[in-house]
């Protein structure tokens, strides 16, 4: 037997061909195990095309390099192989491998008609989701004159259960798209949130409002979020963090287009046309995304629905725990900003100027995600990701010392722009953790149902805390602001974490 120079694959080889002669194994059993191993363990040799091409072993014992089958890796994933035929004598086949997921991936385009326009479309659908989700201060606000018997902890699980549902849905639809399903994804999460919104018009009592508005909506939207990020993030490298950052600019558009249509229509038209209004515009905006958007990425169809795996880097678990405090308090002042307008200040808002708070808020949202994200790509979003929200701890504690009006338009102007960039940078920062692309969906959706625990109680919580001190926001506003802060340190520590993996130090882009 004829032994080249020695390298890893004709160790493998060798290996194998030593293991056959004693055992009737076939080399492609074998050498395809190990392919998978070296998948999971390492998959940054799967992206740099090192998987392309292994040594092999012919069935006359000599060793060769074995071409990957693309034609044939549907029929791997099955189970499927092409073995040596008995009636060939045994001489000269080569076993074809390919590894688990194919072949490699091409390197994202990084810019071009398709990648733009699925960045387009990709702000569309933030906007029909996220822009809701955001503006649910307004509903916050008017249920508590509509539902009088109902505390403001209560009304608040309406939107924390929403989106919960946007987060925690998120593993499930992330890992469908990795294998292959973002169409049938996408359209039933269309289907629901259309059922929701429409639903919700109809709504009168307190428990309508929970099922519609909140599980209905929810659902939906669990469709339409995790896929999209992780769609958009497989057609950008460079540019990632603002292509990002542009298709989280749809929460900002759709924070100041609902909010505006409640403020004009919900005194002429009353509640029911003003969802079923704003349901029209959400088909609009989902009938172009379905049509345009396509994906790029070879399916995954035999990964894991959850990585274990990820929780055993210490950058990824510091991020998951950094991101759950993050959110506990990040949401505070788009639910309840516009009632404290209302309830506190003295003079008080009156509900339609409450509504411009909101939209002030939402509307520097557009700085707040383009700005810190084209510098992310610069220096890197984690880097950024770490004192925006930093910053946004700071700023809710000090929205404490607020008092008059003109002092919490200013407030809300920057913390407008602090908590969107907040917001924004969260998915970038997390596809910089992400070496394989094809994993994007499932390590997204991991991170999201984790960080919807954070996002069902902190509301409600927040809400007890201001019903239990007898309509004083103090500490609800300490809440947040001690919650952002220890966020922040996590994120700290994941980014130290994963310089220190990659043996850099502080100017490492992360």
């Amino acid at each position: 037997m004829t032994i080249p120079t020695p390298s890893s694959s004709a160790t493998l080889s060798y290996e194998v061909a030593e293991e056959t002669k004693h055992k009737n194994i076939l080399p492609h059993d074998v050498v395809e195990k190990d392919l998978e191993k070296q998948e999971d363990e390492n998959p940054e040799s799967i992206i740099n095309g090192s998987s392309q091409e292994e040594s092999g072993v012919r069935s006359d014992g000599s060793i060769g390099s074995v071409q990957h089958d693309v034609h044939s890796a549907d029929h791997d994933e099955d189970g499927e192989d092409e073995r040596s035929n008995p009636s060939n004598g045994g001489s000269g086949i080569v076993s074809r491998i390919t590894s688990r997921s194919g072949v490699a991936p091409e390197p994202p385009p990084d810019g071009g008609l398709q990648a733009w326009t699925v960045v387009f479309c990709g702000h569309l659908n933030i906007m029909v989701t996220w822009g809701i989700i955001i503006s649910f201060g307004v509903f916050q606000t008017y249920y508590a004159t509509l539902l009088p018997s109902r505390s403001p902890s209560d009304i608040s699980w309406i939107g924390s259960v929403q989106v919960f549902l946007t987060f925690f849905v998120g593993t499930l639809s992330g890992r469908l798209v990795d294998a292959g399903f973002f169409r049938p994804v996408f359209l039933a999460g269309g289907l629901l949130l259309l059922l929701g919104t429409f639903s919700t018009s109809w709504a009168t009592q307190y428990w309508q409002f929970l099922l519609a508005q909140g599980i209905c909506l929810g659902l939906g939207q669990g469709c339409l979020f995790c896929p999209t990020l992780a769609l958009v993030s497989t057609y950008f490298s460079s540019k990632r963090s603002l292509a990002l950052g542009l298709i989280a600019c749809g929460s900002a558009t759709g924070g100041l287009v609902f909010p505006a249509m409640v403020r004009q229509l919900l005194p002429q038209v009353g509640l029911p046309w003003t969802m079923r209004a704003m349901g029209f515009i959400q088909l609009l905006c989902l009938v172009v995304s379905l049509v345009s958007m396509r994906p790029r990425i070879r399916p995954r169809r035999n990964g894991r629905w959850v990585e274990w795996g990820a929780f055993k880097e210490v950058h990824y678990t510091f991020y998951a725990v950094g991101t759950f405090f993050c959110f506990w308090g990040v949401y505070f002042a788009f639910y309840y900003l516009s009632s404290f307008a209302t309830d506190v200040l003295d003079p008080p808002f009156s509900y339609a100027d409450s509504l411009n708070l909101l939209l002030i808020l939402n509307g520097v949202g557009i700085i707040g995600r383009t700005l810190p994200n084209h510098v992310a790509d610069k220096i890197g979003p984690l880097n950024m990701f770490v004192p925006f929200a930093f910053i946004s701890g700071l700023l809710s504690l000090c929205w404490i010392a607020v008092t008059s009006a003109a002092g919490l338009y200013v407030w809300a102007t920057i913390n407008g722009i602090v908590a969107s960039g907040l917001q924004s940078l969260f998915a970038a920062a997390l596809s910089s953790l992400t070496d394989d692309p094809r994993k994007m969906g499932v390590r997204m959706g991991m991170i999201f149902t984790i960080v919807s625990f954070s996002v069902l109680t902190g509301a409600p919580i927040q809400g007890a805390i201001i019903t239990a001190q007898g309509g004083s926001y103090v500490g609800a506003q300490a809440f947040a602001g001690v919650s952002l802060l220890i966020g922040s340190g996590f994120l700290a520590a994941s980014r130290i974490a994963r310089s220190r993996s990659r043996g850099k130090g502080w100017r490492d882009m992360v």
